[in-house]
Protein backbone atom coordinates (compact mmCIF):
# COMPACT_ATOMS: atom_id res chain seq x y z
CA UNK A 1 0.00 0.00 0.00
CA UNK A 2 1.26 3.43 -0.88
CA UNK A 3 1.09 5.80 2.07
CA UNK A 4 1.40 8.81 -0.22
CA UNK A 5 -1.15 7.48 -2.71
CA UNK A 6 -3.83 6.96 -0.06
CA UNK A 7 -4.13 10.70 0.55
CA UNK A 8 -6.27 12.69 -1.85
CA UNK A 9 -4.69 15.81 -3.37
CA UNK A 10 -6.54 18.86 -1.99
CA UNK A 11 -7.65 21.37 -4.62
CA UNK A 12 -7.67 24.95 -3.25
CA UNK A 13 -10.28 27.55 -4.12
CA UNK A 14 -9.74 29.12 -7.55
CA UNK A 15 -8.27 25.93 -9.04
CA UNK A 16 -10.22 23.63 -11.36
CA UNK A 17 -9.28 20.14 -12.53
CA UNK A 18 -10.77 18.31 -15.52
CA UNK A 19 -10.15 15.04 -17.35
CA UNK A 20 -10.59 14.90 -21.13
CA UNK A 21 -9.07 12.46 -23.67
CA UNK A 22 -6.87 10.72 -21.05
CA UNK A 23 -5.31 14.08 -20.04
CA UNK A 24 -5.66 15.71 -16.63
CA UNK A 25 -5.74 19.52 -16.89
CA UNK A 26 -5.39 21.78 -13.85
CA UNK A 27 -6.14 25.49 -14.21
CA UNK A 28 -5.27 28.10 -11.60
CA UNK A 29 -4.01 31.64 -11.07
CA UNK A 30 -0.52 30.88 -12.50
CA UNK A 31 -1.78 29.21 -15.68
CA UNK A 32 -2.77 25.77 -16.90
CA UNK A 33 -0.79 22.53 -16.59
CA UNK A 34 -1.68 19.11 -17.97
CA UNK A 35 -0.37 15.57 -17.81
CA UNK A 36 -1.25 12.33 -19.62
CA UNK A 37 -3.03 9.77 -17.45
CA UNK A 38 -1.59 6.32 -16.78
CA UNK A 39 -3.83 3.38 -17.72
CA UNK A 40 -2.94 1.52 -14.50
CA UNK A 41 -4.33 4.31 -12.28
CA UNK A 42 -7.92 5.46 -11.68
CA UNK A 43 -8.39 9.19 -11.08
CA UNK A 44 -11.37 10.62 -9.17
CA UNK A 45 -11.81 14.37 -9.68
CA UNK A 46 -13.99 16.09 -7.07
CA UNK A 47 -14.47 19.88 -6.67
CA UNK A 48 -12.26 19.96 -3.55
CA UNK A 49 -9.89 16.99 -4.07
CA UNK A 50 -8.38 14.62 -6.64
CA UNK A 51 -8.19 10.96 -5.63
CA UNK A 52 -5.67 8.53 -7.11
CA UNK A 53 -6.12 4.74 -6.80
CA UNK A 54 -4.72 1.70 -8.63
CA UNK A 55 -7.12 0.50 -11.36
CA UNK A 56 -6.18 -3.15 -10.80
CA UNK A 57 -4.12 -5.25 -8.38
CA UNK A 58 -0.97 -5.65 -10.47
CA UNK A 59 2.51 -4.82 -9.24
CA UNK A 60 2.88 -2.19 -11.98
CA UNK A 61 -0.32 -0.40 -10.88
CA UNK A 62 0.80 -0.39 -7.24
CA UNK A 63 4.24 0.94 -8.18
CA UNK A 64 2.73 3.79 -10.26
CA UNK A 65 0.27 4.78 -7.52
CA UNK A 66 2.43 7.05 -5.30
CA UNK A 67 4.30 8.58 -8.23
CA UNK A 68 1.10 9.53 -10.06
CA UNK A 69 -0.31 11.11 -6.90
CA UNK A 70 2.88 13.16 -6.52
CA UNK A 71 2.68 14.29 -10.16
CA UNK A 72 -0.92 15.43 -9.61
CA UNK A 73 0.20 17.29 -6.45
CA UNK A 74 2.95 19.02 -8.47
CA UNK A 75 0.36 20.21 -11.01
CA UNK A 76 -1.83 21.71 -8.25
CA UNK A 77 1.15 23.33 -6.49
CA UNK A 78 2.49 24.68 -9.80
CA UNK A 79 -0.70 26.53 -10.73
CA UNK A 80 -1.13 27.98 -7.21
CA UNK A 81 2.33 28.91 -5.86
CA UNK A 82 4.84 27.73 -8.49
CA UNK A 83 8.34 26.36 -8.03
CA UNK A 84 11.74 28.03 -7.78
CA UNK A 85 15.42 27.12 -7.63
CA UNK A 86 18.32 29.36 -6.65
CA UNK A 87 21.85 28.87 -7.98
CA UNK A 88 24.98 30.45 -6.48
CA UNK A 89 28.06 31.06 -8.66
CA UNK A 90 31.45 30.95 -6.94
CA UNK A 91 34.75 31.83 -8.61
CA UNK A 92 36.87 34.78 -9.63
CA UNK A 93 35.37 36.42 -12.71
CA UNK A 94 32.33 34.13 -12.81
CA UNK A 95 29.19 36.18 -13.49
CA UNK A 96 25.60 35.83 -14.69
CA UNK A 97 23.25 38.34 -16.30
CA UNK A 98 19.66 37.84 -17.47
CA UNK A 99 18.94 39.63 -20.74
CA UNK A 100 15.32 39.10 -21.80
CA UNK A 101 14.82 35.41 -22.68
CA UNK A 102 18.57 34.68 -22.55
CA UNK A 103 20.85 34.02 -19.60
CA UNK A 104 24.44 35.15 -20.23
CA UNK A 105 27.09 33.36 -18.14
CA UNK A 106 30.79 34.19 -17.89
CA UNK A 107 32.41 31.06 -16.48
CA UNK A 108 36.10 31.34 -17.34
CA UNK A 109 35.79 30.04 -20.88
CA UNK A 110 37.14 32.01 -23.84
CA UNK A 111 33.52 32.75 -24.80
CA UNK A 112 30.32 33.64 -22.97
CA UNK A 113 27.74 30.92 -22.45
CA UNK A 114 24.26 31.95 -23.64
CA UNK A 115 21.36 29.83 -22.41
CA UNK A 116 17.88 30.29 -23.90
CA UNK A 117 15.14 30.32 -21.26
CA UNK A 118 12.17 28.06 -22.17
CA UNK A 119 8.61 29.38 -22.39
CA UNK A 120 6.87 29.59 -19.00
CA UNK A 121 10.11 29.94 -17.02
CA UNK A 122 11.38 33.18 -15.51
CA UNK A 123 15.07 33.79 -14.74
CA UNK A 124 16.27 36.65 -12.52
CA UNK A 125 19.77 37.68 -11.48
CA UNK A 126 19.50 39.81 -8.30
CA UNK A 127 23.29 40.13 -8.31
CA UNK A 128 26.12 38.91 -10.53
CA UNK A 129 26.60 35.62 -8.61
CA UNK A 130 22.99 34.54 -8.03
CA UNK A 131 20.49 33.06 -10.49
CA UNK A 132 16.85 32.57 -9.49
CA UNK A 133 14.72 30.30 -11.69
CA UNK A 134 10.94 30.19 -11.19
CA UNK A 135 7.94 28.78 -13.03
CA UNK A 136 4.83 26.67 -12.67
CA UNK A 137 6.27 23.40 -14.10
CA UNK A 138 8.54 21.67 -11.57
CA UNK A 139 10.24 19.53 -14.22
CA UNK A 140 11.16 22.50 -16.45
CA UNK A 141 12.49 24.55 -13.52
CA UNK A 142 14.66 21.67 -12.28
CA UNK A 143 15.86 20.80 -15.78
CA UNK A 144 16.96 24.36 -16.54
CA UNK A 145 18.76 24.58 -13.18
CA UNK A 146 20.56 21.30 -13.92
CA UNK A 147 21.58 22.49 -17.41
CA UNK A 148 23.00 25.74 -16.02
CA UNK A 149 24.86 23.85 -13.26
CA UNK A 150 26.32 21.42 -15.80
CA UNK A 151 28.48 24.17 -17.35
CA UNK A 152 30.66 24.41 -14.21
CA UNK A 153 29.97 21.81 -11.53
CA UNK A 154 31.36 22.73 -8.10
CA UNK A 155 34.82 21.29 -7.62
CA UNK A 156 36.02 20.04 -4.21
CA UNK A 157 39.45 21.73 -3.99
CA UNK A 158 38.74 25.45 -4.37
CA UNK A 159 34.91 25.32 -4.28
CA UNK A 160 34.57 27.10 -7.63
CA UNK A 161 31.55 26.45 -9.81
CA UNK A 162 27.76 26.68 -9.85
CA UNK A 163 25.88 25.10 -6.94
CA UNK A 164 22.34 25.04 -5.63
CA UNK A 165 21.61 27.41 -2.74
CA UNK A 166 22.10 25.44 0.47
CA UNK A 167 24.07 22.63 -1.21
CA UNK A 168 27.10 21.44 0.75
CA UNK A 169 30.25 20.79 -1.26
CA UNK A 170 32.63 18.39 0.48
CA UNK A 171 36.02 20.10 0.38
CA UNK A 172 39.26 18.16 -0.08
CA UNK A 173 42.72 19.02 1.10
CA UNK A 174 45.26 19.77 -1.59
CA UNK A 175 48.47 17.88 -2.36
CA UNK A 176 51.03 17.91 0.48
CA UNK A 177 54.67 18.89 -0.03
Amino acid sequence: MSRIGKKAVPVPAGVTATIADKVLSVKGPKGTLSMPLADEIAYDVQPDAIGVTPANDTKRARSFWGMQRTLVQNLVTGVTTGFSKKLVITGVGYRAAAQGKTLKLQLGYSHDVNIDVPEGIEVKTPDATTVEISGSDKQKVGQLAAEIRRWRKPEPYKGKGIKYDGEFIFRKEGKKK
